[in-house]
């Protein structure tokens, strides 16, 4: 962190021992801002190098180059003594370490934190990615996205009558996960700025998806009144729901009077203010239902681009329902520089922009093991060494083209 450069975290060194989502979209944000990233991978590879189709121009599947941009690749077998030796080394000049092994397992290597690490890296930062954390009811089990979403009522609020509870359309679990840990590990870094010692940092998927209960839960506490599905409605403000209009759906979100006069007229309706059904935000609640067939009927012969438009020129939120293409190829998408090009390589940029330290996004993900020599010859293993690992599968070279 001492070490001025172009990005925020040039010259930081990041071990990454994570897999599949929540763990390498993490190390990829570290790495998009400078910090030198080595990604260890099991002998299998990380479980998401196979979860094709379908797969980019130069053979990664999507899931994958998604997540592991910028990073060094070496496999190590890490229940091999020598393969340890080879992380120990690593960790040597490391700032951050990344784990998302199940609770126990770098105990069992030898290598938990307080049992080995704390140590002998007192400067250290350990994150570890879990389901549950280490000890409590559920400690040490397994957990995947969609579960926690199901287990932490997330399903019990996303859908409609009709479906009935439904797990979301992306892993917003696991995604959250990777920038609560991003956040800890670098308020750890801050940290230790001051003291001069690392710590340990932990993230869950449990404790992630109980904090997006919001506002449900805090709906719980006061009205003690189970939540229940809404389709794309809101709990408590109302107009704030999907809409028909001729051409497709939009989405309308009102958050006070003033916007709902100003929506009221421009569709044509400049009475709805005044009816007692509708005066406030709790009578808008109240009569949701009468409210949105209103609402539809008055658009009903609209286009959605233009009407949202229109609305947004009035100071009415408002946003065409698009699809995932329609999404990626707004005008605002293409300003906002979201999509990273790099030859045939495509993927999104992280959302957040630091105009004085800018990022700067590395090469395409690894191929398995790609840099096995290149990592180890800067560990200082020479070439014979370096055989000697391949041939007794403590690492794995990268495989021949």
């Amino acid at each position: 962190m001492e070490t001025a450069s172009a990005t925020a975290l040039g010259g930081l060194r990041v071990v990454d021992l994570t897999r599949v989502l929540a763990g390498p979209l993490c190390t990829q944000m570290l790495s998009d801002n400078g910090a030198h990233v080595v990604k260890i991978e099991p002998p299998g590879g990380d479980e998401t190098r196979h979860l094709g189709p379908p797969y980019d121009a130069m053979g990664h599947s999507a899931y994958f180059a998604a997540l592991n941009r910028g990073k060094k690749a070496l496999s190590l077998d890490l229940s091999q003594p020598e393969a340890q030796e080879v992380l120990h080394r690593l960790l040597d000049g490391a700032d951050v370490v990344v784990e998302n092994f199940l609770p126990g397992t770098m105990e069992k290597w030898g290598l938990g934190y307080e049992q080995a690490l704390a140590a002998r890296y007192p400067r250290l930062i350990y994150c570890a990615i879990s389901g549950f954390g280490r000890d409590g009811p559920l400690g040490g089990l397994p957990g995947y996205d969609a579960v926690l979403q199901a287990q932490c009522g997330l399903m019990s609020i996303n859908g409609e009558s009709a479906s009935g509870a439904t797990r979301m359309g992306i892993p917003i679990v696991d995604h959250l996960t990777g920038y609560v840990a991003l956040t800890g590990i670098l308020m750890a870094l801050c940290s230790r700025q001051a003291s001069g010692h690392g710590q340990r940092v932990e993230a869950t998927l449990y404790d992630t998806a109980l904090s997006l209960l919001l506002p449900h839960a805090s709906n719980w506490f006061a009205s003690h009144q189970t939540p229940g599905l809404l389709g794309s409605a809101h709990p408590n403000i109302a107009p704030y729901d999907k809409f028909k209009a001729r051409d497709g759906h939009v989405f309308i979100g009102i958050l006070n009077d003033g916007q709902f006069r100003r929506f009221s007229d421009h569709i044509g309706n400049p009475g709805l203010p005044a009816d007692p059904r509708f005066h406030s935000n709790a009578e808008r609640l109240a009569h949701r239902p009468a409210l949105k067939a209103l609402i539809e009927a008055a658009i009903a012969d609209a286009d959605c681009e233009p009407l949202c438009q229109a609305l947004m020129r009035v100071g009415v939120p408002a946003g065409v329902v698009n699809d995932v293409p329609q999404a990626l190829a707004q005008a605002h998408c293409a300003h906002r520089e979201m999509v990273i090009q790099q030859g045939t390589f495509t993927a999104l940029r992280a959302p957040m922009r630091l105009y004085g330290t800018p990022a700067s996004p590395g090469p395409p993900p690894p191929g398995f093991s790609q840099h096995a020599d290149e990592v180890l010859a800067d560990l200082g293993f020479n070439e014979t060494q370096r055989k000697d690992f391949y041939d007794r599968g403590i690492a794995r070279p990268q495989p021949s083209l």
